[in-house]
């Protein structure tokens, strides 16, 4: 979580971009009473990623509606990573790298306990179609910017 938090978004590799613009895609038209698969539809078709698609939308669905608290996500055009984001990413991150016992610790502080293993399953089959349509997710975890110490 740490490594997003209040990052510039253009800090994100390809993959962790087209990840925050997704879910913040599907939280708003889910807020706006539209179908959140149609909606985003034409840009994981746009990134040859439209199997991806459904398992994304189940782990979207079920962290929304069985998270212990609403998760706040950024508008569309914010330029920075927000908490509740920067969380997100760090889930996508852990089953990136094949840590799922991480993530699904996350996820337990974020679900109630019966969503966890859904919502683990959906995300690491994101995750593999989003790998297999060409996505470096490997980078989500390499391509954020480091912290540096001032000088002063």
């Amino acid at each position: 979580m740490y490594a997003f938090i209040d990052r510039p978004v253009e800090s994100l590799c390809n993959g962790g971009r087209f990840l925050l613009w997704a879910m913040r895609g599907w939280i708003h038209a889910a807020e706006r009473g539209r179908c959140p698969p149609q909606v985003l539809h034409r840009g994981f078709t746009a990134a040859d990623a439209t199997s991806a698609l459904p398992d994304f939308h189940v782990a979207m669905a079920l962290l929304a509606g069985d998270a212990a608290r609403t998760l706040l996500l950024a508008p569309l055009p914010c330029l920075q990573i927000s908490e509740d984001e920067a969380i997100l990413l760090g889930l996508w991150r852990d089953f990136s790298l094949g840590s799922s016992a991480n993530a699904c610790a996350t996820l337990a502080l974020l679900a109630e306990g019966d969503s966890v293993g859904p919502i683990a399953k959906a995300m690491g089959a994101a995750v593999d179609r989003l790998v297999a349509a060409g996505f470096d997710m490997s980078a989500l975890a390499a391509g954020t910017m480091t912290h540096q110490e001032s000088s002063k």
